[in-house]
């Protein structure tokens, strides 16, 4: 299949606005606000939705695409039920490991990170965190790593201090947003404390006192190259982030971005859905290029490429998952 490219006119179809040479289907009807997409290692897609009532922290879908269109309404699901405490956080983001095919799952406006098995079990994995914004705040990068965005700030703070030799991180320095990386296989304790884990992004304070962060990165993805990750700032920038730092790569139509989600295609394009409020899906070339892919969508939400380089979005407001594919793909 020819990689998915986007240009102007844009043209209308099934209700959302697809670049000239594409072409949109339904692919999953009935699926409760879907919220974040992903694959599993055997190609069936993950849906993360936050369900009809409302009474659980997200439910969790699988589906063999085989025969097309779905329908989600009686289809199996795993409901992950509140955690007992006062508090009823919502789960928002969600990452699959490349080798064993487990769901890592982030709170919403949260700190915590819960592990789903492949055999259904679902544990306590990290805690410690700032806040977990949601949208593509978790991801494995190439080498089967877990990358995690902590949105510090002085609005929100970890559910304990960190201790004295990361000082370099309290509110006298930088105040976020960090990026933690970690091997998820480790043998140690669980739930992991990541207020503990040296991030691997700032590698120094970069804060002065009451002066606030120049950026705020609100979402990662693993990066084309080996190593590298991506990441985009709440004003529309997208950089690479790699030994040397970060890099600038691309920088997206001004707008308000939030609850943004990334994915990469097989030929190095980035896509970025950007969030209810832009309501629009970019795909960045490898050479950095920003185009439009579509338009117009109700709520766009996770999105994700499939091995042919075809692009799945969760669509909220309709609660469907829509397909992007080249016109001639048949």
């Amino acid at each position: 299949m020819a990689a998915l490219t986007a240009s102007a006119p844009v043209t209308a179809s099934a209700e959302v606005q697809v670049a000239a040479g594409l072409r949109v289907e339904t692919v999953v009807t009935g699926i409760p606000r879907p919220i974040q997409l992903t694959f599993d290692p055997a190609g069936r897609l993950v849906i993360l939705s936050h369900g009809w009532r409302g009474d659980a922290a997200a439910e969790v879908y699988r589906f063999d695409l085989a025969a097309l269109p779905l329908d989600a309404s009686r289809a199996p699901r795993v409901v992950i039920p509140f955690s007992e405490e006062p508090r009823k956080v919502a789960l928002g983001s969600l990452a699959v490991d490349p080798r064993s095919g487990d769901l890592f799952l982030g709170e919403e406006n949260g700190n915590r990170i819960y592990r789903l098995t492949a055999h259904g079990t679902l544990a306590l994995f990290a805690r410690g965190l700032n806040h977990l914004v949601g949208g593509s705040s978790v991801a494995f990068d190439t080498r089967g790593r877990l990358v995690v965005l902590d949105f510090a700030s002085p609005e929100h703070r970890a559910e304990a201090p960190p201790p004295r030799a990361l000082d370099s991180l309290s509110d006298e320095a930088y105040q976020g947003p960090l990026v933690l990386r970690l091997e998820p296989d480790e043998e140690l304790p669980a739930p992991r404390r990541l207020d503990l884990v040296a991030p691997v992004f700032p590698k120094a304070p970069a804060r002065r006192p009451g002066v606030e962060p120049l950026f705020r990165l609100i979402s990662v993805a693993a990066g084309p190259s080996s190593g590298d990750l991506l990441v985009l700032s709440s004003i529309g920038e997208v950089s690479v982030l790699g030994d040397a730092g970060l890099r600038a790569f691309a920088r997206l139509p001004s707008g308000h971005f939030h609850r943004t989600h990334m994915a990469v295609g097989p030929d190095g394009s980035v896509f970025v859905s950007s969030g209810f409020h832009i309501r629009t899906l970019y795909r960045i070339s490898p050479a950095g290029a920003v185009s439009i892919v579509a338009q117009e969508l109700g709520d766009p939400g996770g999105i994700a490429v499939d091995r042919a380089g075809r692009l799945y979005v969760a669509e909220g407001a309709h609660h469907r998952i829509i397909r992007i594919s080249p016109s001639a793909d048949r």
